[in-house]
């Protein structure tokens, strides 16, 4: 491992999916956010329904060279005051991580820097570890992270910096995608999350709208979405002219369908693997509703295990959350030859 008593600067970029982001952190003894500028694509795409591969990349190429240019003069360095530099490697589109990838390999090729990938998800898991002092992050160990997102749902074992084992998730749609399908269906837009929570939160009364809960009093940690979308619909269906009382109460249903699932799995699997901490990350990991259950019932069932949540704004793709990890890397000389790397989008953290 490199020894060194100097503050150390990575470059992060991340272009995995519909924001073109850039980041500089400071590490010490713990993380300084120096910069992080995210030029998001939402309102683009939701006249879509949904992210377009191809707009996605063509406004990447638009983006990422201003992007990191104010993310260097938002931090106030210059490149000779970089140490590295980290891009998403995968999972995600191609065309977007095209753009990333080549970006920071033509930055680490002409600055003469050395060039760290991350995993996507590997970024999720370490979201909530932005407050940590760096040495104690090993304390939280062995942790249970869960990655909700539109294209995850994972329950991943972390038992080091760079040690994973999958424990569990989805068995088909990932519950940021039946957020999405959902909201679809009820006429409210893109993105599905934000919005179907919005509406939730307006419930109360009686409720008349019941939802399944697959999968939940079934052993092991696999979870499925795709029946609670389906029975949406069949509700809808029968429901006929939707007043704004019956989408409230839909999406509040919908939202405990779902959240009951995850908090409820979460915290047996940590319960069984005694687990010191569960980290959570993805852009449903802002679902308040989520983030109350499984804190409520952490405080009950696992009372020593410490939950980490990031903050809102690093819930969804940022390229903070990409340069955590790559410090980790960084100190392990786990560079990558820019000659020969090529993004994956199907890259699996374990």
């Amino acid at each position: 491992m490199k020894n060194s008593t100097k503050p150390i600067k990575i470059l992060g970029i991340e272009s995995s999916c519909d924001e073109t982001a850039a980041a500089v952190l400071e590490f010490t003894d713990k993380v300084e956010i120096l910069s992080n500028i995210i030029s998001s694509q939402v309102k683009i795409h939701a006249k879509f329904g949904g992210v377009v591969p191809e707009v996605a990349a063509r406004m990447h190429l638009e983006q990422i060279l201003p992007v990191i240019d104010h993310a260097l003069k938002q931090a106030k360095l210059k490149k000779s005051d970089i140490d590295a530099i980290a891009v998403t490697g995968g999972p995600g589109l191609m065309p977007a991580l095209l753009t990333g990838v080549e970006t920071a390999k033509t930055l680490a090729s002409a600055w003469n820097k050395p060039l760290i990938r991350v995993n996507h998800i590997e970024g999720h898991v370490y979201s909530s570890l932005l407050d940590e002092k760096l040495l104690d992050i090993k304390k939280l160990f062995p942790a249970l992270a869960l990655v909700v997102s539109g294209g995850h749902t994972d329950l991943i074992l972390m038992s080091d910096h760079g040690k994973y084992k999958w424990i569990g998730g989805t068995r088909d749609d990932a519950v940021g995608e039946a957020f999405d399908k959902v909201a679809k269906m009820l006429g409210l837009g893109y993105p599905g999350g934000p919005i179907v929570s919005k509406f939730a939160d307006k419930f109360f009364g009686e409720k008349n709208i019941e939802l399944p809960r697959p999968m939940i009093d079934k052993p092991g940690f696999e979870m499925s979405f795709s029946g609670i979308k389906t029975s949406v619909l069949y509700k809808l269906e029968k429901m006929g002219k939707l007043k704004d009382k019956d989408i409230i109460e839909m999406c509040h249903e919908f939202q405990e369908a779902v959240t009951d699932v995850l908090a409820l799995k979460t915290l047996n699997a940590a319960e069984k693997l005694k687990v010191k901490s569960i980290l959570i990350g993805g852009g449903v990991s802002a679902n308040k509703a989520l983030r109350t259950k499984i804190q409520n019932l952490s405080q009950h069932q696992l009372p020593n295990v410490e939950i980490k949540i990031p903050e809102i704004q690093f819930t969804g793709d940022n390229a903070v959350m990409i340069t955590l990890p790559a410090y980790f890397h960084f100190k392990n000389n786990d560079f990558i030859d820019p000659t020969k790397f090529r993004p994956d989008p199907n890259w699996e953290l374990v």
